[in-house]
């Protein structure tokens, strides 16, 4: 749970960062990979990220434009991606200007449960890194390069001046 909003938002800095990357890789072509006919695409998952922000938040009382609806899914993965970038500062404005620290402590109905704001906040990061996770997989089987997040990704080990891990 996030004790005070400079934290969450240096957290939220880092992780937006991380699927902005993620998201500007995309083509309008790798939208439509799935790992089965039953399975959402790349391309659900990725507007499910960006609708995320703001269908998470809709049971607190920040304020802030952003899709709310993840779907149906866009077919440009530029707008996708744009979306993403404006979702995200439209959350991070409304944060700054709309909560305090206390508001943390504050809680809310999620999901049936009773919930401090504090902790809503961390799960909204935890959502959106398990759906990067399922996006890279995605991403590979479709033929994109993966940025790498938490370290170099394959493609990147030898601009770190490292040898590339064994496949």
């Amino acid at each position: 749970m996030f004790q005070t909003l400079d934290h969450f938002l240096k957290s939220w800095e880092f992780e937006a960062d991380a699927t902005q990357k993620l998201l500007n890789s995309l083509t309008d072509e790798s939208l439509k990979q799935e790992i089965t006919s039953q399975n959402w695409t790349l391309g659900r998952i990725a507007w499910h990220t960006v609708a995320a922000i703001r269908i998470i938040t809709s049971n607190t009382d920040l304020t802030f434009h952003a899709p709310a609806d993840d779907y149906p899914v866009p077919t440009s993965a530029q707008f996708i991606a744009d979306s993403y970038h404006q979702a995200s500062n439209a959350f991070v404005q409304a944060l700054k200007n709309q909560w305090t620290d206390h508001t943390l402590q504050e809680r809310i109905n999620f999901i049936g449960q009773q919930l401090p704001n504090g902790s809503l906040l961390m799960f909204l990061i935890q959502h959106q890194n398990h759906h990067r996770g399922q996006m890279t997989v995605l991403m590979r089987q479709a033929g994109l390069t993966v940025p790498g997040i938490y370290g170099p990704a394959k493609e990147e080990w030898t601009t770190f001046g490292l040898e590339p891990p064994q496949m």
